[in-house]
């Protein structure tokens, strides 16, 4: 059984690497939606997976990193693309959370990334 919940943030960044006139060069801002996914077997007694109250309390912390900062200045985020993003709030998380399956960073309603923990040298 896989369960998630959702987190959201504002947060300013640029994206200092995309080629010159690009508009993300130019600092911004988006409210984000984090979507924490974990995964394991229903206890029989209690009927879930994890209580989203115990989730919660370990994710928070991360969150409060992030809403209302300048992406940018953050250790690890200095290129703080929806990937690298995501993939930065699983190295967060990967530790409190074994049965972490999977972490979506969405910066608009319509544009996001999902991190399943897979390595990647290109981020």
């Amino acid at each position: 059984m896989e369960i998630f919940r959702e987190f959201t943030f504002e947060a300013a960044h640029r994206l200092p690497h995309v080629p010159e006139g690009h508009k993300c060069a130019r600092l911004h801002g988006h409210s984000y939606r984090a979507t924490v996914h974990v995964t394991g077997p229903v206890d029989p007694h209690l009927g879930w997976v994890m209580d989203f109250g115990d989730l919660k309390k370990v994710v928070q912390p991360v969150i409060e990193r992030l809403d209302h900062h300048y992406l940018n200045e953050i250790e690890g985020l200095a290129n703080p693309t929806s990937e690298v993003l995501a993939r930065w709030v699983w190295q967060q998380l990967s530790s409190a959370l074994p049965r972490l399956s999977a972490i979506t960073i969405r910066e608009t309603r319509t544009s996001g990334a999902t991190y399943r923990g897979e390595d990647d040298e290109h981020l």
